[in-house]
């Protein structure tokens, strides 16, 4: 095919159908049924409940089919925080309601609690309040992770990289909240700054219409980064366009050398089914590096989706940094993630090659983070030597 967007979209098409369609209208029934017995109210009342519930879950499905571009930008911020906050509010009324009819399975939970119930309304609504209350705070604390790795390439100087991943500006997180992570980053004075994608949410529309190509440009070290999924889905050209805009030099499918002998690699993301097999890739840069008589140089992949990680190693990387998983965002997604990627977040090493998976600075959808953590990376390289001195 083509279109790399319309081979990701729909060859997988019966599984995204059943995670995204499928599963979430039998959980709305699910909980439908439960929050109906459960209120205390007359039934005019309790189908005004559902009724109100349900038209915020479906404003997601209304969000893709309308276009937030056609709303005015304060408008489609609610309707996409309201539409995407929907599906986790959904996923712990799920879970609330199977634990519950858990204990009642094993006589712990009286079915008064569970029909017409003023308690258990209380109960499960106080709970949800405080959760996502918790969860949005959580989000806003973003963690500093350092990560020191030293190195026998010939690497001139120490070097400090601050590495994110996955900010998703747009309609939530916006120019505001891009400029608290700038300042953070400047803080930290380093030498580079790397994303691993994702910088871009579904549009570019909210980005320009705020300009945040102007906080981009206030970073004071140069900023480099690869292709993700989401950058492909706001339409490529345009995300391109916005870096060059924003001073942000894409690497893609290919490589960035410096003098103080760092080599940045960067892949375009697997959403094009039809980007450089690594193995050609590195190749291509080694053949560079040797022309350019850099023959020990310390290499740095970017790779948005943590996939395939042995082929890093195989290719005798260095470090490879990649995002992407945002470790589900919300438990127990994030126990999901652990079965599905090798490492799904945090730091992992296979022989001579360092691996670290970011949750991500940012998010998509509700800004929730419940049981993982919003977080970017402060590397230092240090050679060896130096380090024996």
């Amino acid at each position: 095919m083509s279109n790399p967007t319309f081979y990701y979209i729909f060859v997988p098409m019966k599984m995204w159908a059943f995670l995204f369609f499928i599963l979430p209208f039998l959980g709305c029934f699910y909980s439908g049924w439960h929050i109906w017995r459960i209120l205390p109210l007359a039934n005019g009342y309790k189908a005004l409940v559902l009724a109100v519930l349900l038209s915020c879950f479906l404003l997601m499905f209304v969000n893709f089919i309308v276009g937030l571009e056609r709303v005015p930008l304060p408008l489609a911020r609610v309707m996409y925080d309201v539409g995407f906050s929907s599906v986790f509010v959904l996923l712990y009324i799920v879970i609330f309601f199977l634990v519950l009819d858990l204990g009642k399975l094993v006589h712990l939970v009286p079915d008064s609690f569970l029909k017409n119930s003023v308690v258990g309304t209380i109960t499960v609504a106080g709970l949800l309040i405080i959760i996502f209350i918790y969860g949005r705070v959580h989000y806003y604390n973003k963690v500093l992770q350092p990560l020191e790795l030293t190195t026998n390439k010939d690497l001139k100087n120490p070097m400090k990289i601050v590495l994110m991943s996955d900010l998703h500006l747009g309609y939530h997180n916006s120019k505001a909240d891009l400029s608290k992570w700038v300042d953070m980053i400047n803080a930290e004075n380093p030498d580079l700054v790397l994303i691993a994608g994702d910088i871009v949410d579904i549009s570019v529309h909210p980005i320009l219409e705020e300009n945040m190509a102007e906080e981009f440009r206030r970073l004071k070290a140069p900023v480099y980064t690869c292709l993700g999924n989401h950058d492909y889905y706001a339409g490529e050209p345009k995300s391109e366009q916005f870096y060059r805009d924003s001073g942000i030099r894409l690497i893609r499918d290919s490589h960035v050398a410096f003098d103080s002998g760092l080599v940045v690699v960067g892949r375009d993301d697997r959403t094009n089914p039809h980007r450089k097999n690594l193995r050609l890739l590195m190749k291509e840069v080694r053949e560079s590096l040797v022309a350019d008589s850099l023959q020990n140089p310390y290499i740095i992949l970017l790779d948005h989706q943590p996939y395939n990680l042995e082929q890093a190693q195989q290719n005798k990387v260095d470090f490879q940094f990649s995002g992407h998983t945002h470790y589900g965002q919300v438990w127990p997604i994030s126990w999901i993630e652990d079965r599905i990627y090798e490492d799904a977040f945090g730091p992992l090493q296979k022989g001579d090659t360092f691996y670290y998976v970011s949750s991500g600075i940012g998010i998509w959808g509700g800004k929730f983070r419940i049981g993982t953590r919003s977080e970017y990376v402060v590397l230092t390289i240090s050679p060896s030597k130096m380090t024996e001195e």
